[in-house]
């Protein structure tokens, strides 16, 4: 039997219809997360990023049967059939999907870090995160999402 793994996605766009592309992105994310459950979306400034347009930013929590990089590979695709383009690091961006937490699994491979490396600073992902699933702990720490948001 396939393990089943509850996720963590954070979700960002801040180029063309924000809220259509993370409407889309949310309704593909159904498609191979069950129990999905999304938070509502944040309008928000741009952070380390550069002089950009505003964000709308939002989170999914759901559960799958997949392996860390075939999620990842997922979230690529999804990105990419909204037109994301990759011109340079921190580019703004159609839609942007992060995987943030993979159950209770620390994953290091090329192209792939999990727990997300620096979602514990940002408030754009800890805020809407801690609206669907407060008590999901990360690995690294051991705090929970509402723990990080209140000593954020």
């Amino acid at each position: 039997m396939d393990r089943i793994t509850r996720v963590a996605i954070a979700l960002g766009s801040n180029l063309g219809d924000r809220s259509a592309h993370l409407d889309v992105a949310a309704a593909h994310l159904a498609e191979f997360l069950n129990q999905l459950t999304v938070s509502r979306w944040y309008d928000t400034a741009p952070v380390g990023v550069g002089v950009q347009p505003r964000f709308l930013n939002g989170a999914a929590v759901g559960e799958t049967a997949l392996s860390p990089r075939e999620t990842l590979d997922r979230l690529l695709a999804i990105e990419r059939a909204r037109g994301r383009e990759r011109p340079f690091a921190g580019a703004p961006r159609t839609l942007d999907l992060d995987l943030v937490l993979f159950g209770d699994q620390i994953v290091e491979e090329r192209g792939l870090t999990v727990p997300h490396p620096r979602f514990r600073e940002r408030r754009f992902v800890l805020e809407p995160l801690n609206d669907i699933a407060p008590a999901m702990i990360d690995p690294v720490t051991g705090r929970t999402i509402a723990d990080l948001l209140e000593t954020l």
